[in-house]
Protein backbone atom coordinates (compact mmCIF):
# COMPACT_ATOMS: atom_id res chain seq x y z
CA UNK A 1 0.00 0.00 0.00
CA UNK A 2 1.83 2.86 -1.19
CA UNK A 3 -0.72 5.76 -0.11
CA UNK A 4 -1.06 7.26 3.09
CA UNK A 5 -3.84 8.31 5.10
CA UNK A 6 -2.92 12.35 4.98
CA UNK A 7 -3.06 11.98 1.61
CA UNK A 8 -6.50 10.52 1.83
CA UNK A 9 -7.50 12.72 4.51
CA UNK A 10 -6.00 15.74 2.12
CA UNK A 11 -7.82 13.91 -0.90
CA UNK A 12 -10.98 13.97 0.59
CA UNK A 13 -10.55 17.61 2.70
CA UNK A 14 -9.65 19.25 -0.90
CA UNK A 15 -12.66 17.58 -2.55
CA UNK A 16 -15.11 19.09 -0.55
CA UNK A 17 -13.56 22.57 -0.26
CA UNK A 18 -12.81 22.37 -3.90
CA UNK A 19 -9.78 24.65 -2.65
CA UNK A 20 -6.45 23.35 -1.45
CA UNK A 21 -6.18 26.66 0.73
CA UNK A 22 -9.50 26.19 2.33
CA UNK A 23 -8.60 22.28 2.77
CA UNK A 24 -5.02 23.13 4.46
CA UNK A 25 -7.31 25.30 6.63
CA UNK A 26 -9.63 22.95 7.56
CA UNK A 27 -7.10 20.16 8.64
CA UNK A 28 -4.79 22.76 9.95
CA UNK A 29 -1.92 22.39 7.77
CA UNK A 30 -0.06 24.69 5.98
CA UNK A 31 -1.19 24.97 2.15
CA UNK A 32 2.49 24.05 0.80
CA UNK A 33 2.09 20.61 2.91
CA UNK A 34 -1.83 20.09 1.54
CA UNK A 35 -0.61 20.76 -2.21
CA UNK A 36 2.14 18.36 -1.87
CA UNK A 37 0.03 15.28 -0.09
CA UNK A 38 -1.95 16.00 -3.13
CA UNK A 39 0.48 15.91 -5.54
CA UNK A 40 2.18 12.74 -4.29
CA UNK A 41 -0.85 11.14 -4.01
CA UNK A 42 -1.32 11.53 -8.13
CA UNK A 43 2.14 10.83 -8.89
CA UNK A 44 1.98 7.90 -7.07
CA UNK A 45 -1.16 6.55 -9.42
CA UNK A 46 0.38 8.32 -12.09
CA UNK A 47 -3.33 9.92 -12.00
CA UNK A 48 -5.12 13.27 -11.90
CA UNK A 49 -8.41 13.25 -9.78
CA UNK A 50 -9.51 17.18 -10.04
CA UNK A 51 -10.25 19.14 -12.98
CA UNK A 52 -8.69 22.86 -12.70
CA UNK A 53 -11.09 25.20 -13.41
CA UNK A 54 -9.72 28.54 -12.47
CA UNK A 55 -8.57 28.67 -8.41
CA UNK A 56 -11.82 26.26 -7.79
CA UNK A 57 -10.17 22.04 -7.92
CA UNK A 58 -13.60 19.66 -8.98
CA UNK A 59 -13.63 16.27 -8.57
CA UNK A 60 -13.28 14.79 -12.30
CA UNK A 61 -14.45 11.16 -12.95
CA UNK A 62 -11.52 9.28 -11.34
CA UNK A 63 -11.79 11.56 -8.17
CA UNK A 64 -15.54 10.90 -7.69
CA UNK A 65 -14.75 7.29 -8.26
CA UNK A 66 -12.48 7.42 -5.50
CA UNK A 67 -14.30 9.96 -3.07
CA UNK A 68 -16.59 7.52 -1.17
CA UNK A 69 -14.03 4.79 -0.42
CA UNK A 70 -11.48 7.45 0.90
CA UNK A 71 -14.22 8.98 3.21
CA UNK A 72 -15.15 5.63 4.54
CA UNK A 73 -11.13 4.80 5.11
CA UNK A 74 -10.86 7.84 6.36
CA UNK A 75 -14.00 7.21 9.29
CA UNK A 76 -12.79 4.11 10.01
CA UNK A 77 -9.24 4.89 11.11
CA UNK A 78 -10.56 7.57 12.73
CA UNK A 79 -13.08 4.76 14.78
CA UNK A 80 -9.74 3.05 15.44
CA UNK A 81 -7.94 5.57 16.61
CA UNK A 82 -10.55 6.36 19.03
CA UNK A 83 -10.73 2.68 20.09
CA UNK A 84 -7.05 2.78 20.65
CA UNK A 85 -6.71 6.10 22.64
CA UNK A 86 -10.14 4.15 24.96
CA UNK A 87 -12.38 7.10 24.04
CA UNK A 88 -16.12 6.24 24.17
CA UNK A 89 -17.31 8.90 21.62
CA UNK A 90 -18.25 8.85 18.15
CA UNK A 91 -16.47 11.46 17.25
CA UNK A 92 -17.65 14.44 15.30
CA UNK A 93 -21.10 14.28 13.83
CA UNK A 94 -21.65 16.84 10.59
CA UNK A 95 -25.87 17.28 10.53
CA UNK A 96 -27.90 19.48 8.41
CA UNK A 97 -31.31 20.05 8.61
CA UNK A 98 -34.18 22.17 7.04
CA UNK A 99 -35.70 25.55 9.08
CA UNK A 100 -38.37 24.11 10.41
CA UNK A 101 -36.46 21.00 11.72
CA UNK A 102 -33.25 22.97 12.83
CA UNK A 103 -35.08 25.47 14.65
CA UNK A 104 -37.52 23.46 16.39
CA UNK A 105 -36.18 19.87 16.86
CA UNK A 106 -32.82 19.21 15.64
CA UNK A 107 -31.07 21.61 18.37
CA UNK A 108 -32.69 19.62 21.14
CA UNK A 109 -31.83 16.30 19.90
CA UNK A 110 -28.45 17.19 19.76
CA UNK A 111 -28.24 18.62 22.72
CA UNK A 112 -29.43 14.89 23.95
CA UNK A 113 -26.88 13.08 21.97
CA UNK A 114 -23.87 15.11 23.49
CA UNK A 115 -25.25 14.95 26.83
CA UNK A 116 -24.73 11.01 26.37
CA UNK A 117 -21.58 11.19 24.69
CA UNK A 118 -19.92 14.03 26.10
CA UNK A 119 -17.00 12.69 24.08
CA UNK A 120 -18.17 13.84 21.17
CA UNK A 121 -18.85 16.69 19.42
CA UNK A 122 -21.64 17.76 16.25
CA UNK A 123 -22.10 20.58 13.97
CA UNK A 124 -25.25 21.23 13.33
CA UNK A 125 -26.26 23.49 9.84
CA UNK A 126 -29.79 25.17 9.13
CA UNK A 127 -30.10 25.62 5.42
CA UNK A 128 -33.45 25.04 3.10
CA UNK A 129 -33.71 21.66 1.23
CA UNK A 130 -32.14 22.28 -1.46
CA UNK A 131 -28.70 22.72 0.06
CA UNK A 132 -28.78 20.15 2.70
CA UNK A 133 -29.49 17.55 -0.45
CA UNK A 134 -27.00 19.39 -2.12
CA UNK A 135 -24.09 19.17 0.85
CA UNK A 136 -25.19 15.45 1.78
CA UNK A 137 -24.58 14.34 -1.91
CA UNK A 138 -20.82 16.31 -1.69
CA UNK A 139 -19.94 14.57 1.79
CA UNK A 140 -19.70 17.26 3.06
CA UNK A 141 -22.26 16.32 6.17
CA UNK A 142 -22.84 13.06 7.26
CA UNK A 143 -26.83 13.04 7.70
CA UNK A 144 -29.44 15.50 6.76
CA UNK A 145 -32.95 15.86 8.31
CA UNK A 146 -34.74 17.59 5.40
CA UNK A 147 -38.72 18.65 4.76
CA UNK A 148 -39.09 18.22 1.29
CA UNK A 149 -38.74 15.73 -1.14
CA UNK A 150 -35.08 14.37 -2.57
CA UNK A 151 -34.91 12.70 -5.95
CA UNK A 152 -30.91 12.47 -5.83
CA UNK A 153 -30.05 9.25 -7.24
CA UNK A 154 -27.13 9.03 -4.88
CA UNK A 155 -29.01 9.77 -1.41
CA UNK A 156 -30.85 7.19 0.70
CA UNK A 157 -34.14 8.59 1.95
CA UNK A 158 -36.30 7.40 4.73
CA UNK A 159 -39.16 8.48 6.43
CA UNK A 160 -38.94 10.07 10.20
CA UNK A 161 -42.65 11.56 10.91
CA UNK A 162 -45.42 13.40 9.48
CA UNK A 163 -45.95 16.91 9.52
CA UNK A 164 -48.53 19.46 8.45
CA UNK A 165 -48.82 22.94 7.14
CA UNK A 166 -51.62 25.10 7.93
CA UNK A 167 -52.58 28.51 6.69
CA UNK A 168 -52.87 31.66 9.66
CA UNK A 169 -53.38 34.68 9.94
CA UNK A 170 -52.90 37.69 12.27
CA UNK A 171 -56.07 37.99 14.93
CA UNK A 172 -57.55 41.44 13.21
CA UNK A 173 -57.38 39.76 9.83
CA UNK A 174 -60.64 39.34 8.40
CA UNK A 175 -60.46 35.25 7.95
CA UNK A 176 -59.32 35.13 11.96
CA UNK A 177 -63.05 35.45 12.47
CA UNK A 178 -63.98 32.59 9.97
CA UNK A 179 -61.47 30.04 11.25
CA UNK A 180 -61.36 28.46 7.71
CA UNK A 181 -61.13 29.43 3.93
CA UNK A 182 -61.82 28.36 0.62
CA UNK A 183 -59.01 28.59 -2.41
CA UNK A 184 -61.46 31.63 -3.98
CA UNK A 185 -60.96 33.24 -0.71
CA UNK A 186 -57.34 32.37 -0.68
CA UNK A 187 -56.41 33.41 -4.08
CA UNK A 188 -57.92 37.21 -3.20
CA UNK A 189 -55.00 37.37 0.10
CA UNK A 190 -51.29 38.61 -0.06
CA UNK A 191 -48.90 35.93 1.17
CA UNK A 192 -46.00 36.37 3.01
CA UNK A 193 -43.89 32.53 2.13
CA UNK A 194 -40.83 30.38 2.12
CA UNK A 195 -38.10 30.90 -0.73
CA UNK A 196 -38.16 28.60 -3.43
CA UNK A 197 -36.06 25.55 -2.64
CA UNK A 198 -37.29 25.30 0.88
CA UNK A 199 -39.44 22.36 1.53
CA UNK A 200 -42.42 24.25 2.74
CA UNK A 201 -42.92 25.96 -0.34
CA UNK A 202 -42.63 22.86 -2.55
CA UNK A 203 -45.23 21.60 -0.40
CA UNK A 204 -47.47 24.37 -0.49
CA UNK A 205 -46.90 24.55 -4.49
CA UNK A 206 -47.74 20.92 -5.01
CA UNK A 207 -50.71 21.58 -2.94
CA UNK A 208 -51.98 24.53 -4.99
CA UNK A 209 -51.13 22.97 -8.44
CA UNK A 210 -53.00 20.06 -7.84
CA UNK A 211 -55.83 23.18 -8.19
CA UNK A 212 -54.64 24.85 -10.86
CA UNK A 213 -54.46 27.68 -8.08
CA UNK A 214 -52.04 30.51 -7.86
CA UNK A 215 -51.46 33.03 -4.86
CA UNK A 216 -50.22 36.56 -4.83
CA UNK A 217 -47.19 36.28 -3.08
CA UNK A 218 -46.48 39.78 -1.80
CA UNK A 219 -43.28 38.26 0.41
CA UNK A 220 -41.15 35.64 0.33
CA UNK A 221 -38.65 35.06 3.33
CA UNK A 222 -35.76 32.46 3.99
CA UNK A 223 -36.68 32.54 8.00
CA UNK A 224 -40.02 31.00 9.58
CA UNK A 225 -39.86 33.40 12.46
CA UNK A 226 -39.63 36.36 9.80
CA UNK A 227 -42.64 35.03 8.32
CA UNK A 228 -44.62 34.85 11.59
CA UNK A 229 -43.45 38.68 12.47
CA UNK A 230 -44.35 39.89 8.63
CA UNK A 231 -47.80 38.09 9.75
CA UNK A 232 -48.80 39.75 12.76
CA UNK A 233 -47.70 42.99 11.39
CA UNK A 234 -50.57 42.79 8.57
CA UNK A 235 -48.58 42.36 5.84
CA UNK A 236 -50.69 38.78 4.14
CA UNK A 237 -51.09 35.60 5.45
CA UNK A 238 -48.87 33.03 5.48
CA UNK A 239 -48.01 28.99 5.68
CA UNK A 240 -45.65 26.84 7.56
CA UNK A 241 -45.17 24.00 9.70
CA UNK A 242 -47.96 23.93 12.77
CA UNK A 243 -44.67 22.62 14.77
CA UNK A 244 -43.50 26.58 14.09
CA UNK A 245 -46.73 27.96 15.47
CA UNK A 246 -48.29 26.14 18.25
CA UNK A 247 -46.85 28.66 20.99
CA UNK A 248 -48.07 31.56 18.96
CA UNK A 249 -51.29 29.85 18.23
CA UNK A 250 -51.71 29.56 22.00
CA UNK A 251 -50.47 32.76 22.98
CA UNK A 252 -52.96 33.79 20.62
CA UNK A 253 -51.00 36.16 18.44
CA UNK A 254 -51.55 34.18 15.55
CA UNK A 255 -54.47 32.34 14.22
CA UNK A 256 -54.99 29.20 12.22
CA UNK A 257 -56.96 29.26 8.71
CA UNK A 258 -58.43 25.65 8.17
CA UNK A 259 -58.21 24.62 4.31
CA UNK A 260 -60.10 21.57 3.67
CA UNK A 261 -59.49 21.67 -0.07
CA UNK A 262 -55.32 21.87 0.39
CA UNK A 263 -53.26 18.87 1.17
CA UNK A 264 -50.82 19.84 3.38
CA UNK A 265 -49.34 17.18 4.64
CA UNK A 266 -45.98 16.37 4.49
CA UNK A 267 -43.16 13.72 6.17
CA UNK A 268 -39.83 14.70 7.71
CA UNK A 269 -37.12 12.71 6.19
CA UNK A 270 -33.28 10.99 6.97
CA UNK A 271 -30.92 11.46 4.35
CA UNK A 272 -27.80 10.08 3.62
CA UNK A 273 -25.17 9.07 0.78
CA UNK A 274 -26.28 5.51 -0.09
CA UNK A 275 -22.23 4.79 -0.03
CA UNK A 276 -21.15 6.50 2.73
CA UNK A 277 -20.30 4.94 5.56
CA UNK A 278 -22.70 4.54 8.33
CA UNK A 279 -20.74 5.48 11.44
CA UNK A 280 -22.23 4.38 15.12
CA UNK A 281 -22.22 8.64 15.78
CA UNK A 282 -25.35 8.55 12.85
CA UNK A 283 -26.86 5.46 14.01
CA UNK A 284 -27.04 6.77 17.27
CA UNK A 285 -28.26 10.29 16.45
CA UNK A 286 -31.31 8.55 14.19
CA UNK A 287 -31.92 6.17 16.65
CA UNK A 288 -32.54 9.22 19.25
CA UNK A 289 -34.43 10.78 16.75
CA UNK A 290 -36.88 7.85 16.30
CA UNK A 291 -37.29 8.19 20.09
CA UNK A 292 -38.16 11.71 20.15
CA UNK A 293 -41.09 11.22 18.26
CA UNK A 294 -42.33 7.28 19.75
CA UNK A 295 -45.73 7.36 19.71
CA UNK A 296 -46.36 10.77 18.09
CA UNK A 297 -48.57 10.61 14.68
CA UNK A 298 -47.00 14.33 14.04
CA UNK A 299 -44.42 16.76 14.20
CA UNK A 300 -46.74 19.20 16.39
CA UNK A 301 -47.58 16.64 19.16
CA UNK A 302 -44.30 16.08 20.15
CA UNK A 303 -43.36 16.99 23.86
CA UNK A 304 -40.56 19.30 23.89
CA UNK A 305 -39.44 18.33 27.37
CA UNK A 306 -37.92 15.19 26.31
CA UNK A 307 -34.16 15.76 27.44
CA UNK A 308 -33.31 13.63 30.49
Amino acid sequence: MRFTLRQMAVFVAVARQESVSRAALALSLSQSATSTALGELERLYATQLFDRVGKALRLNESGQSLLPQAVELIERAQAIENGLQGHAGFGKLRIGATLTIGNYLATLIVADYLKRHPESSAQLQVHNTATIIDQVARYELDLGLIEGNCRHPDLVVEPWVEDELVVFCAPSHPLAGQGKATLAELADEHWIVREPGSGTRETLDQALRHHHAELKVRLELEHTEAIKRAVEFGLGIGCISRLALREAFRRGSLVAIETPELDLLRHFHFLWHKRKFQTAGMREFIALCRAMTAGVKRSDEIVWQFIP
